[in-house]
């Protein structure tokens, strides 16, 4: 397939259309059907701890094995819910009706919560022998694993009335701290003066345009092959960050401040130990890997430094580093982007074609930019009895293929896991971005495989490159900005916005070095980023997942289609083992001290193959 420039416009029809649909989960009850199941959780919740409470210990295996199933039935019923709720309020934030209504969903979930909190402490306060007989019996395969999981936190769970305080207070502290930035950060507009409409993304030439767009459009411009457009896009971006800095700041400090006291209450020696223990990852094994990628920054300084020679540059500024390093600004419509992955996927597996496919035809995906929708892409898994959603953005860059083809990499794989059931459908975020990230992969190579010019084929894999670049070494570096400020929140008390902006520097330059230029607008760019505020220590999962996933592709380069039935086993695994297991599937020793410096090695040999392209172009 031969993409043009003009291929994609505004109107392009598909796109427009491609909202997903969110009635099945309901019934097609709408608001009504929220209630009704959030209404049945609650009553099932409260005979469940009649039943229960105080009873675990009295339990045979076949008693276990039935009280699980009654919880995993309420989990349903609440999943469907929230999802609904959450997924409505992600297209559109700034309609209250939305925002009321996951609320009142937050409010049930808390309450029901904390009506089950019981189980799973009184689990926790079992020995180990009693434990041990327990799930040594038949017929809990569905939530064996999970029920281990659980009694991993036994020294960090506190008592049942200090828990249950904890849980209704989240609802009204860092719960909605995370919504209301999910509503600012939404709510921002660019305006871009003096750049062509024909530099934005999808749209075609015409007149100068200083209309505001949304953050995501705006950021994408910084791929455009003209310096001045970058500049311009970032300058106006640090101006549309800048009014709400502050209350952003304010709201940054507060959650620190508050993971902080959990963390003491719950006895983890430090802010990212909790994150360690729900990734099933040893505090030591994910030092290592931090460690491992913080030795090779240099990788990623020698590709900005050969960058800064392609664009004929001394030196890369924070916003070239995006840049696309030829005029070659090939675009996608929609309909392009999706006959290109699913042509991908089928040719790998038939079986992954026919799922991929079931997300445009039964409206699985919600895809194009609106006002007040929630920024980047992201793939829901909803439901085990329902299917996965996936939000995109979708500008028709080439980059928005690869983003296509790797949210539906992670909706195919809660779609096959989904025979797991609700405790054993998603896997820690170490291995979630597995399935993602080598779709992915495969995508790309399918793209180089049919670009035929130097010109064409240097952008895409360097594009390729950049990727892999901020997906490992960047989000490393977000780890260490997270590490500082919670660090010196702890240390210091509450931080200042400049001293945010100084940290922020300070993580960006380590990476950096003298490879880029940190200009004074980019220390406001860490303020807009989701994962820093609702799912601390969430960002280095990312590398993990992404050095993962390039060996498990290296193995199918080396066995071919002798691998595919092994990697759809470990798909379909879901959660149901521990990630060292689920490695294990596909040939993958994570407990091997290597593993990290042998993906690393991967990285390094993507940077190769770029400056081969580089010479080979004739621009060196």
């Amino acid at each position: 397939m031969s993409p043009s420039a003009a291929a994609t416009t505004p109107e392009d029809p598909e796109l427009a259309e491609t909202a997903w649909d969110l009635e099945p989960l309901v019934g097609g009850e709408g608001e009504g059907g929220v209630e009704s199941r959030l209404e049945e959780a609650l009553t099932r919740s409260q005979a469940f701890a009649e039943r229960y409470a105080g009873k675990l210990g009295e339990l045979d295996s076949a008693g276990l094995g039935k009280a699980m199933a009654e919880l995993a039935e309420i989990y349903e019923l609440l999943g469907r819910a929230g999802s609904y709720a959450a997924l409505r309020f992600y297209t559109d934030t700034a309609t209250p009706a939305n925002g009321a209504l996951l609320q009142k969903v937050q409010e049930r979930e808390t309450q029901i919560a904390t009506t089950l909190l019981f189980f799973e402490l009184e689990w926790a306060a079992l020995s180990d022998e009693r434990a041990g007989e327990l799930l040594a019996g038949e017929g809990l395969d569905f939530c064996r694993h999970h029920l281990l999981s659980v009694r991993r936190y036994r020294e960090h769970l506190l008592t049942e009335p200090e828990e249950k305080i904890l849980a209704e207070k989240a609802l009204t502290g860092a719960g909605a701290w995370s919504r209301l930035f999910e509503e600012l950060t939404s709510a921002i507009e660019v305006t871009l003066p003096g750049i062509p409409r024909g530099h934005m993304a999808g749209e075609p030439p015409s007149e100068q345009t200083a209309e505001p767009v949304a953050l995501d459009v705006a950021l994408s411009n910084l791929m455009s092959a003209d310096r001045d457009v970058r500049r311009t896009t970032a300058e106006a971006v640090t101006a549309a960050l800048l009014p709400g800095l502050r209350t952003r700041s304010f709201l940054f400090n507060t959650l620190l401040a508050d993971k902080a006291t959990d963390d003491r209450l719950r006895r983890y020696p430090s802010w990212l130990a909790a994150r360690n223990l729900a990734n099933e990852a040893s505090d030591e094994s994910v030092q290592a890997l931090i460690e491992a990628v913080r030795g090779r920054y240099e990788i990623a300084r020698r590709w900005y430094r050969l960058k800064a020679r392609l664009l004929g540059l001394e030196q890369l500024a924070d916003y070239d580093r995006m840049a696309a390093v030829t005029e070659d600004e090939v675009s996608f419509s929609f309909a392009q982007g999706r006959e290109i992955v699913l042509d991908c996927y089928s040719s790998f597996s038939p079986e992954l074609g026919a799922l991929a496919k079931r997300f445009f035809d039964e409206r699985w995906i919600d895809a194009p930019v609106r006002p007040a929708k929630r920024g980047g892409a992201f793939c829901a898994s909803a439901v085990p009895s329902a299917h996965p959603y996936v939000l995109l953005n979708y500008t028709a860059r080439r980059r928005d293929v690869l983003t296509l083809a790797h949210e539906l990499g992670h909706g195919v794989h809660f779609a096959l896991a989904a025979r797991q059931g609700v405790f054993h459908q998603g896997t820690p975020l170490t291995l979630a971005e597995t399935a993602s990230v080598f779709a992915e992969t495969v995508v790309f190579g399918r793209l180089l495989g049919e670009d035929s010019t130097p010109a064409s084929r240097l952008a895409l894999l360097a594009e390729n490159l950049e990727d892999t670049i901020a997906t490992v070494f960047r989000q490393v570096a977000m780890n260490h900005f997270e590490d500082l400020v919670h660090t010196a929140r702890r240390e210091q008390g509450e931080l200042s916005v400049e001293r945010f902006g100084e940290l922020w520097a300070e993580s960006q330059t380590e990476l950096l070095g003298d490879s880029v230029q940190i200009t004074d607008g980019y220390r406001s760019w860490w303020s807009y980023v989701p994962h820093f505020i609702g799912s601390p220590g969430y960002v280095y999962a990312y590398a993990y997942g992404q050095l993962l996933a390039l060996s498990v592709y290296q193995r199918y380069e080396q066995e071919g289609a002798e691998l595919v039935p092994r990697y759809l086993e470990m798909l379909a695994a879901g959660g149901s083992r521990s990630p060292r297991e689920l490695g294990q599937i596909v040939g993958i020793d994570l407990a091997d001290p290597g593993f990290w410096d042998a993906g690393l090695d991967l990285v390094e040999r993507q940077l190769q193959e770029a400056e081969a392209a580089a010479q080979a172009s004739g621009r060196l």
